[in-house]
């Protein structure tokens, strides 16, 4: 196995967090709760507006638009024909109204100052625009134009401004209603994330601290049922590791006293094969305590600051030097709290595994260690013929064993590769089993920095 560098490692985790709060918004309740008040507000605003606009659409034609179109021709005929400017300017003055006549003869506004930009509309319409009743402007019989509208008042909160002041206030209403609602909704699924949080307490094996109970209702319910639940659980746990310790113990003396009692016996095929026996019996004692410690949870790794380097270098001299292992350890690798005696129980069992099933070859199997910006790798590669590719996933599996490549005649049970699998995931890290052609890639990753539990 070829262990590449990674490039952009920055870029490359700020899109994993990314992706992780993108799945994290689309799996969480209260945001979806949160998405669905916000959804629900705009339809209702939307709804709103548009039935206001529509009643006051239909109540201004057939109400407002007359009295305006009276109060209009009411106005201009006050100011004459041809326009009088001092009764348009005493109208302007008695009524909040902005006027402009404009004409061949007479052109004047009650603001001047006001007239440059705001008239557009009035100046450029057509003569026909202009005669609309409906609009507050009129075309004299003499060719003058006057057109009416609201006044400007010389104060901060002018007419214009108000309705984007109340604009602005409105959008800052919605927004506090928004916050007020998320901070409801947080209050109100915050035992959710503290049944979360126990649920993965509990499946790491921590009965020490139960679930708080917030409140009195469906959650809090839920929060003291999965209490009561956890408490069975480990009882259960806790007897059935007495169990198996008290198993150990009395399988252990006979099979001593039945080990001894052999050793006495003359040397002989039978005696041999007897020792095997009583030796395959202890392993599978040993191996089955110990995959069931790391299994349940129970299980508290001795770490201690490890060089993976010159563990392997020691396990090779003390127990495999005669069998020509091949090593290419990377010069330098990042030094890890492991547990050291399951560290090496797992690198003894790859290698026994690797030898065990390329003897059938001349090459010995091959140990090597890399590293990258994000772990800690140790590979253990045989020779031999290797197994099927769909039966790779189940490898590691307990007691499981492939018939076309691990016969009975092999050795073992069938642990090996599962108190493997089982030491790697105790420290945070994954096993990774593929056909090298020829032979079987076994990859122990372990993620840098390594996590350690609290």
């Amino acid at each position: 196995m070829t262990v590449s560098g990674v490039k952009a490692p920055g870029a490359i985790a700020r899109h994993h967090a990314l992706r992780q709060r993108w799945r994290h918004a689309r799996h969480s309740l209260r945001a979806r709760l949160i998405g669905l008040f916000l959804l629900l507000a705009l339809l209702m605003t939307l709804i709103f507006l548009a039935g206001t606009q529509a009643a006051l659409r239909y109540g201004w034609q057939d109400y407002a638009q007359p009295l305006m179109a009276n109060y209009v021709d009411n106005l201009t005929a006050e100011i004459g024909t041809p326009p009088n400017t001092e009764r348009a300017q005493a109208l302007a003055q008695r009524l909040p109204l902005r006027i402009q006549i404009e004409g061949p003869v007479v052109n004047w506004s009650s603001q001047p100052g006001f007239a440059a930009g705001r008239w557009h509309d009035a100046r450029t319409a057509s003569h026909a625009e202009a005669s609309n009743p409906w609009r507050p402007q009129r075309v004299l019989a003499d060719g003058h134009r006057i057109t009416f509208g609201l006044a400007t008042v010389p104060r901060d909160d002018s007419p214009e401004d108000r309705p984007r002041l109340i604009g602005w206030a409105t959008l800052a209403a919605l927004l506090v209603l928004t916050a007020l609602a998320y901070a409801a909704v947080h209050g109100l699924l915050r035992p959710l994330a503290d049944i979360r949080t126990g649920a993965i307490r509990y499946s790491a094996g921590d009965f020490s601290q139960p679930i708080a109970t917030r409140r009195h209702d469906e959650l809090g319910d839920l929060a003291r049922q999965i209490n009561h639940m956890a408490e069975a659980l480990h009882g259960m746990l806790d007897a059935k590791r007495g169990l198996l310790l008290a198993i150990s113990h009395e399988l252990r003396s006979p099979l001593t006293r039945a080990r001894l009692n052999a050793e006495l016996v003359d040397d002989s095929a039978p005696r041999t094969a007897l020792l095997h026996d009583l030796a395959e019996m202890r392993d599978l004692i040993t191996d089955l305590l110990e995959s069931e410690r790391l299994a349940t949870g129970h299980a508290t790794l001795q770490r201690e600051p490890t060089d993976l380097n010159e563990l392997v270098r020691g396990l090779l001299a003390a127990s495999f030097g005669e069998h020509g292992v091949q090593t290419d350890l990377a010069p330098h690798v990042p030094t890890l709290m492991l547990d050291r005696t399951r560290t090496r129980m797992l690198v003894r069992n790859l290698l026994d595994n690797a030898l065990r099933h390329g003897t059938a070859t001349s090459v010995p199997p091959r140990v090597s260690t890399c590293s990258d910006a994000e772990a800690l790798y140790l590979v253990v590669r045989d020779h031999g013929p290797g197994v099927p590719d769909d039966v790779l996933p189940q490898l590691a599996e307990a007691f499981y064993r492939p018939d076309a490549a691990r016969q009975r005649t092999t050795g073992g049970v069938g642990l090996g590769l599962h108190l493997c699998r089982l030491v790697a995931q105790a420290h945070g890290g994954r096993l990774l089993l593929r056909n090298a052609q020829p032979g079987l890639e076994v990859t122990l990753r372990l993620p840098l920095p390594l996590p350690i539990p609290g």
